[in-house]
């Protein structure tokens, strides 16, 4: 990553949006700006969580190591969006890795400064404790559909999640370009096991894939494949 002089416009992301408006020039002027080239790492997992990051522009991926030779895609990450945050408990280090799909520019603060940002904005601290929840919520969830999904389900289920997260044209095509290995890191299964059933989804008409796009034909389709395991 390089520092850069390109500036967020202090109303884009999660903290900014939350944190009192007399808070955001005390923001601007402890924030740096960087540049980051597509597939840079932002941090890895095990480094130093020395700060929070959020994305003004561009997407990422946030992932962990799952055996020596694979990583499990934790989440991906849009404009807006905070990274690093992991690293706020009591072992001040990050426990996964992020990873730029595409050039990107992201702000960063300090821990220090962004923990007295906390101690200042009660408002910001309440809805990051709410986000924190959601978070949690979410990490069984997952947790729970990869012991017990079938990996059809776990992959219908990783289309509809990206489906909700980037949005759909009026085509079906998802708002963001994936690489299929990152779909099959996502619903954690292996890449052949990815491209067998999506070759059978795409057979059935229920998406249609070319390259890193990735469009939705009938989503109903794939929510009964999800729905039917957990029946």
């Amino acid at each position: 990553m390089k520092e850069c002089k390109s500036t967020c416009d202090l109303n884009t992301c999660f903290l900014c949006k939350n944190c009192l408006s007399e808070w955001l020039p005390a923001i601007d002027s402890h924030r740096k700006n960087f540049e980051v080239k597509k597939g840079e790492q932002i941090f890895k997992e095990g480094d130093p969580a020395k700060g929070i990051y959020f994305i003004y522009k561009g997407t990422a991926k946030v992932h962990k190591r799952w055996d020596k030779e694979k990583d499990l895609i934790i989440r991906f990450a849009k404009k807006g969006d905070m990274l690093g945050y992991l690293g706020l408990g009591n072992d001040p280090i990050y426990p996964v890795s992020t990873t730029a799909l595409e050039p990107m520019v992201v702000c960063y603060l300090e821990m220090t400064f962004f923990e007295a940002t906390l101690a200042v904005n009660t408002g910001f601290t309440y809805k990051l404790m709410r986000f924190f929840a959601n978070e949690l919520q979410e990490s069984e969830k997952r947790m729970r559909n990869l012991a017990h999904m079938s990996v059809k389900a776990r992959i219908a289920q990783a289309f509809l999640a990206l489906k909700d997260q980037f949005g759909t044209d009026q085509n079906g095509l998802i708002g963001i370009e994936v690489t299929k290995q990152d779909v099959s890191s996502y619903a954690g299964v292996s890449y052949e096991t990815l491209f067998k059933v999506s070759q059978e989804l795409v057979q059935l008409k229920i998406i249609e894939l070319q390259g890193k796009a990735i469009t939705i034909i009938d989503p109903k389709q794939l929510l009964q494949i999800v729905k039917a395991d957990n029946q």
